[in-house]
């Protein structure tokens, strides 16, 4: 088999079928605002990643990533909240989540709030408690866990790229924080 045979049969594009894509379709996408709640299910932190973007700039921004070909969305949020906060996270993802909104993605700036130069990605956006123990994973740098305060400061909105600042205002006031 081949590289590219493989990778589809898992459902990933190789990189040349993954671009070709992106010219042609909006790409499916979770993002998640990982929570942590207390015993009344108030929310007391919201967790912002550090990565390094494809610009080479540090930046905050939140848990996201690609649904897979024949993947359930539950399935992918955990997949990607694993894979960014760690397998001891422990997330608590209902069996039939709901997104608190809709992001639009768009390679145009200024479209919607949210930018993605590499594609038109539609995202269901999800706010996720988790319970357990979370270390950065895979490309995230460092977690950093904020009252929904200190996440509405200008100075820490500044730092989530591509539009992430208005999606964790619109959970921070889904949450009614």
């Amino acid at each position: 088999m081949t590289e590219a045979t493989t990778a589809t049969d898992h459902g990933w594009l190789s990189r040349e079928e993954m671009d070709a894509a992106r010219e042609r379709l909006p790409i499916l996408y979770v993002d998640a605002v990982p929570v942590r709640v207390d015993e009344q299910g108030t929310v007391t932190k919201v967790g912002l990643l550090l990565r390094i973007g494809e610009d080479g700039q540090v930046k905050r921004s939140l848990v996201s990533g690609r649904v897979r070909y024949h993947e359930r969305v539950r399935s992918a949020l955990l997949r990607h909240l694993e894979k960014d906060l760690g397998p001891l996270a422990l997330p608590r993802v209902p069996p039939a989540p709901q997104p608190f909104t809709i992001a639009e993605y768009f390679p145009t700036p200024g479209v919607t709030p949210f930018h993605d130069p590499r594609q038109h990605a539609v995202s269901l956006a999800y706010v996720v408690p988790v319970e357990g123990d979370c270390a950065p994973q895979q490309d995230a740098l460092q977690l950093t866990w904020f009252t929904p305060d200190e996440a509405r400061e200008p100075a820490v909105l500044a730092e989530l790229a591509n539009g992430q600042s208005a999606l964790l205002l619109q959970a921070l006031a889904h949450l009614g924080v």
